[in-house]
């Protein structure tokens, strides 16, 4: 007898809870569409599918154009391809690697370096 007034209340408590949701509703999908509609036609923004502002482009040259500029650019060796807008890298050193290893052990021979500018062992 409890299990079935229990499951009654829990049952009538689910219909009053899921009819306030029904009945809560107070205007009518027609009215919030036209509520929208003057809301856009006045540019108040209300509502979640306000429009956003467009940023301005950083160009106004076609795409093409830049393109066409950039590989005659490329072709003039006034820029390096695939580093357009960046200076191309210069080597610290003219020297061969193998030179400058012969150079540093000699140096390390002759002890002309110190501690801390010898090369880590391994």
């Amino acid at each position: 007898m409890k299990m079935k007034t229990t499951l009654s209340l829990v049952a009538a408590a689910a219909v009053a809870l899921f009819s306030y949701g029904a009945m809560a509703q107070e205007k009518s999908r027609a009215e919030v569409k036209e509520e929208a509609k003057a809301a856009a036609k006045a540019g108040t923004g209300a509502g979640e599918a306000s429009p956003t502002p467009v940023p301005k482009p950083k160009s106004t040259a076609a795409r093409a154009d830049v393109k066409s500029d950039t590989k005659a650019a490329v072709k003039s060796g006034q820029t390096v391809e695939g580093e357009v807008g960046a200076k191309p890298a210069t080597p610290k050193s003219t020297k061969a690697r193998a030179d400058v290893k012969s150079e540093t052990k000699e140096a390390v021979k002759k002890g002309q370096t110190t501690e801390g500018e010898l090369p880590a062992k391994k």
